[in-house]
């Protein structure tokens, strides 16, 4: 880890809050809590604040609902070194204070050079944050524009509906710390318009408009465009359909966990493909990638899954080219067998 300041025990944060008026935000981030049940109260909670609208809207909006929940807040800042990030802990030091929170800030030691490396070394240091200083949530301001940019970045990389569905409202960072993200139904326009009606400084990151990063590409160019001769609204649509998506996928993968249990023979690396190619081609997409996941030494993409899917009705003695790590799948009987 890079340098931390000192902060005190989850179980001993001075809290304090800004003065706010209620607002239809309050009410609406107050009833989505409840009713997804995502910041349970006198949760330890941990909240990702870079300076932007979104994650500051978002701290401001915990501050506020605080009294109600009671829980132990503090503030996380990670900061990349890069160029554009000068002065940016800085500032976020001195709006925390302000609002009398414990802050801790972590400096990357190498510096990122990809927005993945980025967001993979953020969420390990939140993750570690969070362990070291006992939070059982960490929270981050990811809004309803960041999922629509998501669904479309993984659509135009081809992914499929798990991909489209990503940027989910809860999922566990680490064991014994969940990642929320509250703001999954509020669009960028809407946090901006927030920090403005309530007087709240928001450092501004060039990073957001470097258009040498994929994601920035489809916030300045696509997602505009997309607006203006198509739908105004479009990143609330998408997000709504990433939405309806979570639902979906979440179905099909119990599913498919439950029928992988019917026909994988026990003690082999084997699948019954007499049974397994009764049931619909989207739940035998999904055992047969479960299969892989849990047999193959590397991911399971879908032109690996195919081949199974190819094998569930050919001929005795059928099989593949070698997957990753030299395995073959071959029909044998009533039985699909995976063979070094």
């Amino acid at each position: 880890m890079g340098n931390q300041e000192p902060a005190n025990s989850a179980n001993q944060l001075p809290q304090g809050k800004p003065r706010s008026g209620w607002s239809l935000h309050h009410a609406l981030l107050h009833r989505r809590l409840k009713a997804r049940q995502l910041l349970p109260a006198q949760a330890h909670v941990l909240v990702s604040v870079s300076g932007g609208q979104d994650s500051l809207c978002l701290l401001r909006l915990l501050l506020d609902l605080q009294p109600k929940w009671h829980w132990h807040l503090a503030v996380a800042h990670c900061d990349h070194g890069w160029s554009g990030d000068v002065g940016n802990a800085d500032f976020v030091r001195r709006l925390v204070a302000e609002w009398h929170l414990p802050l801790l800030v972590e400096t990357a030691t190498d510096l990122p050079e990809t927005e993945a490396a980025a967001r993979t070394w953020r969420y390990q240091t939140l993750a570690t944050l969070a362990q070291q200083h006992h939070f059982t949530h960490v929270v981050t301001g990811h809004t309803a524009s960041d999922r629509a940019e998501t669904l479309l970045y993984n659509l135009l990389r081809g992914s499929g509906t798990d991909g489209l569905q990503a940027l989910t409202w809860q999922r566990e960072l680490v064991f014994g710390v969940q990642l929320v993200r509250p703001l999954l139904a509020m669009t960028r326009q809407a946090t901006a318009e927030f920090c403005r009606a309530h007087q709240i400084p928001v450092w501004d990151d060039p990073a957001n408009r470097d258009r040498r990063f994929a994601r920035s590409r489809i916030r300045q160019d696509l997602l505009p465009y997309l607006q203006t001769h198509f739908n105004p609204q479009v990143d609330t649509t998408l997000a709504q359909t990433a939405e309806l998506l979570q639902a979906d996928v979440a179905y099909l993968e119990a599913s498919a966990t439950e029928l992988l249990d019917q026909v994988w023979q026990p003690g082999t690396i084997a699948v019954n493909r007499a049974i397994l190619k009764q049931a619909p081609l989207a739940l035998q997409r999904r055992v047969l990638r479960q299969f892989l996941q849990q047999t193959l030494p590397t991911a399971a993409y879908f032109e690996h899954v195919e081949k199974l899917v190819g094998l569930l009705t050919a001929p005795q003695g059928a099989r593949t080219d070698p997957f990753p790590g030299g395995a073959i799948a071959l029909v044998d009987g009533e039985w699909l067998r995976l063979e070094s």
